[in-house]
């Protein structure tokens, strides 16, 4: 699950954004009514809490309830409800729904991609490719969907990738500089593009390697050269139909930016009862 705390914040400023001034057509209505939220297309639903909290911030007479988070729905199921005075659901509905078609969308693309490589025992990991403010709710749609987090900042690890390699004047001089900086429970990854600047990182002292647009078979050779000296993740060019190419290989993450950068929408929307 996810801490309140985590999304307060957000969702008041997105409250704020959508109507800064209030809302003069859904003012007008005075009665109370319901609404159910429905699955457009078959998925992983995330974002029930987040949702739940728009409607507790916009009133607190409006009472919504939903699927527990992580499940697998079919196009057309009931995900949520919610009743209260109309007004207040009108005005609520497009914010609950853009949180939950994101988190959703997210968490169903986590999802298809560790069933691919979960009979190889390979993690699914994400980015910091994510939409700015909106990190820990994207990060937490990932694991709803069985994935796992990379680093959440730049303060939670070293990855030294390419331009901190030029800045440094080599893999060699960016370890050095990494260990000199942190201290000695920061992990220091290294991104690498072919097998002799693995074996420099290797022998530099990384902890880590970023195998990053690598052909399987290449990822296969710094498995077998280096996979019990240094932890490996491979990234870039991988998507749902070569993926498991690369599970197959033993590499044991792979990390996917379009997890967070580019996974669709699902196709949620709320019908008041008439």
């Amino acid at each position: 699950m996810i801490h309140r705390l985590e999304f307060e914040d957000l969702v008041r400023a997105a409250l704020r954004e959508d109507a800064p001034f209030g809302d003069p057509f859904g003012a007008a209505f005075r009665g109370s009514g319901c609404g159910s939220f429905l699955a457009g297309a078959p998925g992983v639903f995330c974002g029930g809490p987040v949702a739940a909290e728009v409607f507790r911030q916009l009133d607190p007479a409006v009472s919504a309830t939903f699927v527990e988070e992580g499940r697998r729905f079919s196009a057309g199921e009931r995900v949520g409800e919610a009743g209260g005075p109309v007004g207040s659901l009108l005005r609520g509905e497009r914010v609950a729904l853009n949180f939950l078609q994101r988190l959703s969308g997210i968490a169903t693309a986590a999802a298809r991609f560790a069933e691919k490589v979960a009979p190889y025992g390979t993690r699914i990991l994400d980015t910091r490719k994510t939409t700015p403010l909106h990190r820990s709710l994207e990060k937490y749609a990932v694991r709803t969907g069985g994935g796992a987090n990379h680093r959440f900042s730049l303060s939670d690890g070293v990855l030294i990738k390419e331009n901190g390699i030029r800045a440094a004047g080599g893999i060699a001089e960016a370890v050095a500089a990494a260990r000199k900086s942190v201290h000695h429970l920061i992990r220091v990854e290294v991104e690498v593009e072919s097998i002799e600047d693995a074996e420099r990182a290797v022998r530099a002292g990384a902890d880590a390697l970023l195998l990053d647009n690598m052909l399987p078979e290449t990822v296969g050779e710094a498995v077998r050269r280096f996979g019990e000296t240094v932890f490996l993740e491979a990234s870039g060019g991988i998507h749902l139909g070569n993926i498991e190419e690369y599970a197959r290989t033993g590499v044991p993450a792979i990390s996917i930016g379009a997890l967070t950068h580019s996974a669709p929408a699902l196709d949620i929307s709320f019908e008041l009862a008439t």
